[in-house]
């Protein structure tokens, strides 16, 4: 008795280490002690749970290193524009952990009472002992929802890397019919493993391998630009699996925390979608029609392009008083976020007031572009969120795009856009727009952008780090 008091102590100090590492990541300046927090408290609940079940130490030692290797190895050597990918790739592990745990789990149990090898189990209170609805159903949804995560997961992280088999959506015939029927298969095996005096293993391991299917299917079809959604929907299906299992081997620590993961990937979720101005309906099961943007790139951009240098651009921002820079994915690909910063001081130096227009879903992960802007130290109350920013652009005199595309395109003002209704950041309206990007290709929606060809619009060609370092050394030589 008294070991399993100090297993639900253990338990509990680290459920609450886990609510306040989520707490602490709220914070660009809190985030590095909410994931040592949050760390600590996992290296308890493993140490506890190894207690409770006997483990060999030496096996849950090696494991631990090579995990934190792994872990240490990808923080280090994975770049910022990767960890979206990253971020994907961990989702769909934990989803598939979530599947063999309720495998091995019910395994064990069917070998228990004699269901492996065809004897009957010594007593009836005995085989409903360890079949009951508490361990079929959460054994079913953890099946259910890790096999789901893990194949949506790896065609995630192929969107994201770009693989061309993966990046463009594609819809097989009668798609959404196929989900459906391939839902109602899931449905009717789950409730077959739940409804079945013994829980067949064929219908575990069908389950699985339908819903492993069904994970596919839904997520090809959605495009590049949704990736931050399904990221955080996904993040959200992993921590319900874990819950799930959680109740599976009555682990009261993973169920806490599966709860957190799952509640706050919901709550992410449901945030972008309204940041974005679309029904999660939507996302999941309609696409970005790119037929619909209407005129054509050549029609939107031939001879209204007015290209500018950095010496140019360097001459304009002198005795300015306000400039906004808005940064998206290219500043990432470009890692130009430390000669972003070296802009800023420069800027700030000569009196200019400068801050950063964050738009929710800019970059490829929820948080993408506030997280480079941190990493180099800019002051967090200098990232304006973009329903504060958005009605002051006209009082902006210069904003410096650098690397966005969609999220600001003002064709998403149109009705008939392919994007219509998707908030923007309002940069047209400022006096002048710089825009730094290597081409006039496309962003995720493959649209045109029209603000490329505004009056007030000069683009600044060429890679973004190249460019800014480059305009940084001609404000000073200005």
């Amino acid at each position: 008795m008294h070991m399993h008091w100090s297993i639900d102590i253990a338990y509990l100090v680290a459920a609450i280490l886990f609510i306040r590492g989520i707490k602490g990541l709220t914070h660009p300046r809190t985030a590095v002690q909410g994931n040592l927090l949050s760390a600590l408290g996992m290296t308890i609940a493993i140490v506890a749970t190894a207690f409770v079940i006997g483990l060999n130490w030496w096996v849950v030692i090696a494991a631990m290193i090579v995990g934190s290797a792994i872990g240490a190895v990808a923080a280090v050597k994975v770049p910022m524009t990767g960890m979206p990918q990253m971020v994907a790739i961990f989702n769909g592990f934990g989803g598939g952990a979530s599947v063999f745990v309720a495998w091995g789990e019910l395994t064990q149990r069917l070998h228990d009472v004699g269901g492996v090898s065809g004897e009957l189990a010594e007593s009836a209170g005995v085989h409903a002992a360890m079949f009951d609805p508490q361990f079929v159903i959460a054994t079913a949804l953890a099946g259910i929802i890790g096999a789901v995560t893990f194949s949506g997961s790896m065609i995630a992280y192929g969107k994201l890397q770009e693989f061309k088999i993966f990046w463009n959506p594609w819809v097989l015939p009668a798609h959404q019919l196929i989900n459906a029927l391939l839902a109602l298969i899931t449905i009717g095996l789950g409730v077959w493993l739940c409804m079945a005096d013994t829980p067949p293993m064929a219908a575990y391991v069908l389950l699985v391998v339908v819903s492993l299917v069904l994970g596919v299917t839904l997520t090809c079809p959605i495009g590049g630009a949704d990736m931050p959604v399904v990221i955080a929907l996904l993040n959200s299906y992993s921590g319900l699996a874990a819950a799930a299992t959680g109740f599976v081997i009555s682990n009261s620590v993973l169920i806490i925390t599966g709860s957190l993961v799952g509640a706050s990937g919901l709550i992410l979720t449901s945030i972008m979608c309204v940041a974005m101005n679309r029904s999660l309906a939507n996302v999941i099961f309609g696409k970005i029609d790119a037929s619909k943007a209407g005129a054509s790139a050549d029609e939107v951009y031939e001879g209204k392009i007015k290209s500018t240098s950095a010496d140019e651009i360097a001459m304009m921002l002198d005795g300015v008083q306000r400039v906004v820079i808005v940064p998206g994915y290219g500043m990432a690909v470009s890692q130009a976020q430390h000669a972003v910063h070296d802009l800023y001081n420069e800027l700030e130096e000569r009196g200019v007031n400068v801050e950063f227009a964050i738009h929710p879903v800019a970059g490829r992960m929820p948080g993408h572009m506030n997280v480079l802007l941190a990493e180099v130290d800019i002051p967090y109350e200098k990232l304006v969120e973009m329903d504060a920013i958005n009605p002051q652009f006209s009082q902006v005199d210069v904003a410096i795009v650098l690397g966005a595309n969609d999220v600001v395109n003002p064709v998403a003002r149109e009705a008939d856009s392919a994007i219509a209704g998707m908030p923007i950041l309002d940069v047209d309206k400022a006096r002048t727009v710089i825009v730094i990007k290597r081409s006039l290709s496309p962003g995720f929606a493959g649209i045109p952008n029209p603000l490329f060809a505004l009056d007030n619009t000069l683009m600044y060609f060429g890679d973004g780090k190249k460019t800014v370092v480059d305009l940084v050394n001609a404000i000073k030589e200005n």
